[in-house]
């Protein structure tokens, strides 16, 4: 749970409870000489300082931060940025739930065609080596992603069961289970390829 600082909501709400306790007393000193003009102009002034109010109370209400759900904290310290002003929009924490992971794998652009929805495959993290983790591709995103020079796609997949030390944001190594390929075009496929590419670009 975090807090932001109400301060100037509270000073502001303070005011605007002042004004309107000096309408409501103005109102009823117009009332009692029958001033209607004046009773309908205090009227309107009344209402329009508790709906300032209202906005208040309920941006009030929203300095409270809690999550939906129980998890840790995977981003977002802010103790270098106490009395920071934020904005609409900003994202202030990213909690992680601790018993529904979603298991992320970077897939070289190169070896997307032998990856299919449905398909099994095993998981070794750096932080748990001795245990391997079964898991099924459940979705291949369109968008590719660029890191070290090369191009990757996100392929989304599910853990059938996450050990008690699973924590998130844990890296490591996944090979997903495909039919079965000769070992020459293991060892040869990627420079066949690479091959094939280059006499075609340069094939006029």
């Amino acid at each position: 749970m975090g807090a932001l600082d109400d301060k100037d909501l509270q000073l502001e709400r303070q005011k605007l409870a002042s004004e309107k306790a000096r309408h409501t007393r103005e109102y009823r000193s117009a009332m009692a000489d029958h001033d209607r003009a004046q009773v309908s102009i205090l009227s309107a002034r009344m209402a329009q300082a508790e709906a300032r109010i209202e906005l208040i109370d309920e941006q009030l209400s929203r300095m409270q931060i809690s999550a939906p759900l129980t998890g840790i904290v995977v981003s977002g310290d802010l103790s270098q940025s106490l009395d920071s002003p934020v904005e609409r929009g900003d994202v202030l924490f990213e909690v992680a739930p601790l018993d529904a992971y979603r298991l992320v794998l970077q897939v070289d652009e190169r070896d997307l065609t032998d990856v299919a929805v449905g398909q099994q495959g095993k998981l070794k993290l750096s932080g748990m080596p001795g245990e391997a983790l079964d898991f099924t591709v459940k979705n291949i995103t369109p968008v590719a992603e660029n890191a070290d020079g090369s191009n990757f796609f996100r392929i989304e997949a599910r853990l059938h069961e996450a050990p008690e030390l699973l924590r998130p944001g844990m890296e490591g190594i996944g090979k997903i289970d495909v039919e079965p390929r000769k070992l020459l075009w293991i060892w040869t496929h990627r420079m066949v390829d690479w091959m094939k590419l280059r006499v075609w670009s340069w094939w006029p």
